[in-house]
C-alpha cells in the first residue's frame, strides 16, 4: 500500500503552527482595520481569461490550470494534441485556474460590483494563492497572502499609508525590517535615458532578478534579450546610483522619469511627518516583475535572517481597464505570511503564551469525581478559560503524563475531599507548587 503524502510545495499545519499563523493573521488584520480597510474574499478558482496576460511572461507560466469537468479530452484541440502543442491545447481542456495572487481577483470584483461600491474603496484580503513554482526555502506552491488595496484614487497619501501599515504591522510582530520603495516611472526613466524605452519590459524582467543573479547575471540577461552593450552600461551606471536627487540630471530627457522622482519625493514628505519604527529607503534596483505596476512599488526585507522579500506591492494605474472599466487607479501591498512565519520561527519571535492553548487539565479518581471535574470545567469555560477534562478517571500517573506531553501549565485534581469542599487540588506543572482552590479562585489565577 502506498504511503499517504501531500503535493510538493504544500504543507500540513499542526495545532501549534496554526495558533502561530493565526497570531500573524490577527495582528495584520488589526492594522488593516486601523487604517479603514474592509474585509473581502474571492473564490480559489478564477476563469483563465481573468488570470492570463496580467502577470507578465514569467507569471503566466506559473498559473495552475484546472482541467474541465468530465471528459476533458472530448472537446480538446485534436491538432494541438497530435502536435503536443501544450499552449494551444490548454485553452481547449481548461477554462479555469487557481488564483496566482489576490490583486487581479480584486480588480475583477471591483469591475463586477462597481455600481454598489463607494470610491476610493479600501479592502483587505487574507487567503491562499497558488503558483506552479519550483519549491525551495521560503517559496511554496500554496501559500497565504495578506493584501490591502485601495482603488479609485491617484492620491499619493495612500502610498504613505501603506508604508505605515507595513511599519506598524512588522513592529507589532516584532520583526525588524527594511521597507524599500521605488517607482516604475523611475525605471522607465532609466530605459529612456539608456535609449531603450521600447525594451522596457525586457529591462525590468532582468533587473527584477538582481538579488538572485547579481549584476553580472543581469548584464548577461540584458545582452541575451538583445539590449545593446552601451545601453547595458548606462543602465548599470544608473542602478549603482542610490541617490534619487542625483538622478534628475540623468533624467533630463525623460519626463516620465522626472515624474516618478516627483512622486517619490511626495511620499517621503508624507513619511517625514510621522514617527516610523523601521527603516524606509529608496532602492533604485527594486523592479517588481509584475507587468501591471505603473507607479510606486514596495518590497520588504527582514533584518537578521536570509530570506526573500516578506512583503511587496505597488501602484497600478489601470488594472481594471483589462476588464472593460478604464481609469480606476489603485495601489496595494501584500504580506507574505508563510515567509513571515519562517522568519519569526528562526528569530524566535512568537509569544510563549501561544503554545498554551489549554490552561488547565482536570483529572479525577472515579465516576463521582469525574462528574465533579466535568462541572468544574463547565464553570471555567463559562468564564472564557480554555480547559480539558481527562476522559477516563483512574490512575493519576497516566493523567499527569498526558498533561506533561500536551504542555498544559496547570493540573486540577478532583478527589473526594475536593468534591466535598467544593475545591480542587491545583498543581503548577512548571514549579510543582500545589494549592487548594475553589472555582472562583482558580478562575482568578488563570485569568
Amino acid at each position: 500500500m502506498q504511503k499517504p503524502s501531500i503535493p510538493e510545495g504544500t504543507r500540513d499545519f499542526g495545532p501549534e503552527q496554526v495558533r502561530k499563523r493565526t497570531f500573524i493573521f490577527d495582528t495584520i488584520r488589526e492594522v488593516f482595520s486601523l487604517f479603514g480597510f474592509q474585509p473581502l474574499e474571492t473564490p480559489a478558482m478564477e476563469n483563465l481569461s481573468t488570470l492570463t496576460g496580467k502577470y507578465g511572461e514569467e507569471g503566466d507560466k506559473l498559473l495552475f490550470k484546472v482541467l474541465n469537468n468530465g471528459d476533458f479530452l472530448e472537446k480538446a484541440n485534436q491538432e494541438a494534441l497530435d502536435n503536443r502543442d501544450s499552449q494551444k491545447l490548454v485553452s481547449s481542456i481548461s477554462k479555469r485556474g487557481l488564483r496566482y495572487d489576490l490583486t487581479v481577483p480584486f480588480a475583477r470584483y471591483v469591475v463586477m460590483n462597481r455600481g454598489t461600491l463607494s470610491f476610493p474603496f479600501k479592502r483587505y484580503q487574507i487567503q491562499p494563492v497558488w503558483r506552479a513554482d519550483r519549491p525551495q526555502r521560503g517559496r511554496y506552491r500554496e501559500f497565504y497572502q495578506c493584501d490591502a488595496d485601495v482603488i479609485g484614487s491617484d492620491s499619493l497619501l495612500f502610498e504613505a499609508e501603506l508604508t505605515q501599515i507595513y511599519d506598524n504591522a512588522f513592529a507589532a510582530l516584532g520583526v525588524p525590517v527594511v521597507i524599500k520603495i521605488n517607482n516604475r516611472k523611475v525605471l522607465f526613466g532609466i530605459a529612456e535615458a539608456a535609449g531603450i524605452a521600447d525594451r522596457f519590459t525586457d529591462m525590468t524582467v532582468a533587473i527584477d532578478k538582481l538579488d538572485k543573479i547579481g549584476i553580472e547575471g543581469v548584464r548577461k540577461e540584458l545582452t541575451e534579450r538583445g539590449i545593446p552593450e552601451d545601453a547595458t552600461a548606462s543602465i548599470e551606471k544608473m542602478l549603482e546610483n542610490p541617490d534619487r536627487h542625483a538622478l534628475r540630471d540623468m533624467f533630463s530627457s525623460s519626463p516620465t522619469g522626472l515624474l516618478g522622482l516627483d512622486e517619490l519625493d511626495q511620499v517621503f514628505r508624507f513619511l517625514g511627518q510621522v514617527p516610523l519604527k523601521n527603516e524606509v529607503q529608496f532602492d533604485i534596483t527594486l523592479a517588481r516583475g509584475l507587468s501591471y505596476y505603473t507607479g510606486c512599488i514596495f518590497e520588504v526585507a527582514a533584518k537578521g535572517v536570509r530570506m526573500g522579500s516578506i512583503g511587496g506591492g505597488g501602484r497600478y494605474a489601470d488594472l481594471t481597464g483589462v476588464f472593460g472599466v478604464p481609469g480606476l487607479s489603485g495601489v496595494g501591498i501584500s504580506f507574505g505570511a508563510d515567509r513571515i512565519y519562517d522568519v519569526m520561527e528562526e528569530l524566535n519571535l512568537f509569544p510563549e503564551s501561544l503554545s498554551e492553548a489549554v490552561k488547565v487539565l482536570f483529572i479525577s479518581f472515579d465516576e463521582p469525581t469525574f462528574e465533579y471535574a466535568f462541572r468544574c470545567a463547565t464553570a471555567l469555560r463559562a468564564a472564557g478559560i480554555p480547559c480539558e477534562v481527562y476522559p477516563e478517571p483512574g490512575k493519576l500517573k497516566k493523567q499527569f503524563e498526558f498533561a506533561a506531553k500536551r504542555g498544559v501549565p496547570y493540573v486540577a485534581v478532583a478527589g473526594e475531599t475536593e468534591m466535598a469542599t467544593g475545591t480542587l487540588n491545583v498543581k503548577n506543572q512548571s514549579n510543582g507548587e500545589q494549592q487548594s482552590l475553589d472555582i472562583a479562585s482558580l478562575t482568578a489565577l488563570l485569568q
